[in-house]
């Protein structure tokens, strides 16, 4: 889909204060393996294509397999995933979901037995960072297939 409107610009402090919000969740000790499967999970779900794009092309940068890509799509019936990776993904489906059903106390325990109480806030903070650059990218248009890994410093 084709950008709509320029939110980079038009509004550019918004999209600053929330870059810099990105930042510190990237920064923030969880693993970036993780956080890249985590938004691309978030972004199938959102049928958010320009962030499939990205996170999948960021995530083969950083050395993730393509059969484990591919597998976040599907991720229940995979072996490809580690528990804590698993964990990671029902917290995302359900934050991401969240109007379905809210958040049970099982699905939070369930996240508590792989993530610590700072992991999960952290964790939580990603989920809704990615489900806001989504929802940017979904509604505002996005060049999809224009995003380029940026060159390692």
């Amino acid at each position: 889909m084709p950008r709509r409107l320029d939110y980079h610009r038009i509004s550019s402090e918004l999209f600053k204060a929330y870059l810099n919000v990105e930042q510190l969740v990237r920064a923030s000790g969880l693993e970036h393996s993780l956080l890249h499967l985590v938004k691309l999970r978030a972004s199938y779900l959102n049928g958010c294509a320009y962030c499939v794009d990205m996170h999948t092309k960021d995530a083969r940068a950083a050395g993730e397999s393509e059969q484990r890509l591919y597998g976040v799509a599907v991720w229940r019936e995979t072996p490809y995933f580690t528990p804590r990776e698993r964990a990671a993904f029902a917290w995302t489906d359900s934050l991401t979901r969240l109007g379905d059903h809210g958040v049970t106390d099982a699905d939070f325990r369930a996240v508590r037995e792989h993530f610590s109480e700072q992991e999960v806030v952290q964790l939580t903070f990603a989920i809704v960072m990615i489900n806001g650059w989504n929802r940017l990218a979904v509604s505002l248009g996005a060049d999809v297939g224009s995003y380029e890994v940026p060159a390692k410093a």
